[in-house]
C-alpha cells in the first residue's frame, strides 16, 4: 500500500465533490441554514397566545388573574361573554378560554375549592401542551397570593433553590444547534462517500481503477479520508461561525478536542457509507437504506432523549454504534467542558468500532471489485 497513491486518489475525489454543484449545495446548507432553522424553527416559550376570559364573577381575584395574562407571553386577553367562548373556540380565534365561574372570590376566601374551567384548542399542540402548564401556575400564584394577603401570610418550612447547571438561561437553541450539528455530521458522511462510490459506479470510472496499480485498501482510504477532511472542515467552519457567531452559543469545552473526537467517528461513519453504497445498485436505493439506518442512529443514539430512558436492552444494543459514543462524547465536551481524561473511553470505543466497520466494508468492496473484473 503506497501514501501516494491514497492521496492522489482521495485528491480525485474532492475534485470530483467540487464538479457535482448538488453536493456543495447540500453540505452548504446543512452546516449553516439547517442548523440555525433546527435552532430557531421551535419556539422556546409561549409567544403572542389569544386567550379569552369570562368572568362571572367581576372581583377583585378574577381582576388579578386577568391581569396576569401578560405580553409577550400572551396577547391582552378579551374578556367575552359565555355564549361566545364556544364560538371563538370553533373559529380558531382564542386558543384557551377561561371560565371564572359567580362568586368564586367568596369562595376562594370561605375554602370552598371551587372550579375554574380552562378550555384549550388542542389542534395547537405546542401552545396547548405548555400552555395550559403556564396558565394552571398563573392562576394557581395569584390564588395564593390574594389569600395569603387576607388571611396573613405563611413561611414555608422548606425553600428549594435552583440552580441550572449548563445552560443557567434554559435556551433551547444552545442545545439544539449542537446536536443538529452531530446529526449532520453523521448523515453527510454516509451520504457523500456513499455517493462518490455509487457515482463511480454509474459512471463506469470503477472499472478504470480496476486496471490501474492500486489495491481495493487504498480505494477505500481514499475515499475515507477526503470525504472525513470536507465534512471536518465544513464542521469546524460551522461550530465556530454559526453555532458561536450567529446563533451566539456558549461552547463550554475545547472545540480541537471536539474535532479530533468527530475525525474518529468520521472513520466509521465514511466506512458504514462505503458497506451501504456497495449493497446498493443505484442512488435510490441507497437512499432508501440510509433511511433505514440513519433513524435508529439517530433517535437511539441518545441525541434527541437520553438513552437512561429506553430500555435496557436497546441502551446494550447501541453500544455498538458509533454515534452512541460520539454524541456522548459531544455532550460532554461542548456542554459541560470535560477534558481527555473524561472522554477517552468514548474515543476508543469510537477506534474499535471504527476499525470493525472498516474492516467489514472493505471485505465487501473486494468482493464487490471481484464480481465486477
Amino acid at each position: 500500500m503506497q501514501a501516494a497513491n491514497i492521496y492522489r486518489l482521495g485528491v480525485k475525489e474532492l475534485w470530483s465533490l467540487l464538479r457535482d454543484p448538488i453536493m456543495l449545495v447540500l453540505i452548504v446548507y446543512a452546516f449553516t441554514l439547517a442548523i440555525y432553522t433546527a435552532s430557531t424553527a421551535a419556539p422556546e416559550t409561549l409567544s403572542k397566545v389569544p386567550v379569552a376570559i369570562v368572568d362571572e364573577d367581576h372581583s377583585q381575584l378574577s381582576g388579578r388573574i386577568g391581569s396576569a395574562l401578560l405580553p409577550p407571553y400572551f396577547i391582552a386577553p378579551d374578556f367575552i361573554a359565555t355564549d361566545q367562548m364556544d364560538a371563538g373556540l370553533d373559529a380558531g380565534r382564542y386558543t384557551f378560554t377561561l371560565n371564572i365561574p359567580p362568586n368564586f372570590q367568596r369562595d376562594v376566601l370561605a375554602g370552598r375549592q371551587p372550579a375554574i374551567q380552562l378550555n384549550v384548542d388542542a389542534t395547537r399542540m405546542s401552545q396547548a401542551f405548555s400552555g395550559s402548564g403556564y396558565l394552571a401556575q398563573i392562576v394557581q400564584t395569584e390564588v395564593a397570593n390574594f389569600v395569603q394577603g387576607h388571611q396573613g401570610s405563611t413561611t414555608l418550612p422548606v425553600r428549594i433553590e435552583q440552580r441550572m447547571r449548563f445552560n443557567p438561561t434554559l435556551t433551547q437553541s444552545w442545545t439544539l444547534g449542537v446536536m443538529e450539528i452531530i446529526n449532520i455530521v453523521t448523515m453527510l458522511s454516509i451520504i457523500l462517500t456513499g455517493a462518490a462510490l455509487i457515482r463511480e459506479r454509474e459512471h463506469g470510472t470503477i472499472e478504470h481503477l480496476l486496471v490501474m496499480p492500486v489495491t481495493p485498501t487504498e480505494i477505500m482510504l481514499s475515499k475515507v479520508w477526503s470525504m472525513a477532511v470536507v465534512v471536518l472542515t465544513a464542521t469546524a467552519l460551522s461550530i465556530t461561525f454559526v453555532v458561536q457567531g450567529w446563533l451566539g452559543v456558549p461552547i463550554e469545552g475545547s472545540v480541537p478536542l471536539f474535532l479530533l473526537v468527530t475525525l474518529l467517528h468520521l472513520f466509521s461513519t465514511t466506512s458504514l457509507g462505503i458497506f451501504l453504497a456497495t449493497l446498493a445498485r443505484t442512488m435510490p436505493q441507497f437512499g432508501l437504506l440510509m433511511l433505514l439506518v440513519m433513524m435508529p442512529l439517530q433517535m437511539l443514539s441518545g441525541a434527541g432523549s437520553p438513552r437512561e430512558s429506553m430500555p435496557g436492552f436497546v441502551q446494550n444494543v447501541m453500544l455498538v454504534a458509533p454515534t452512541t459514543h460520539f454524541v456522548s462524547a459531544s455532550q460532554a465536551i461542548l456542554y459541560r467542558g470535560a477534558g481527555f481524561s473524561i472522554v477517552w473511553p468514548e474515543m476508543l470505543a469510537l477506534i474499535l468500532i471504527g476499525c470493525a466497520l472498516f474492516l467489514l466494508s472493505l471485505s465487501r468492496f473486494r468482493k464487490m471489485l471481484s464480481q465486477m473484473g
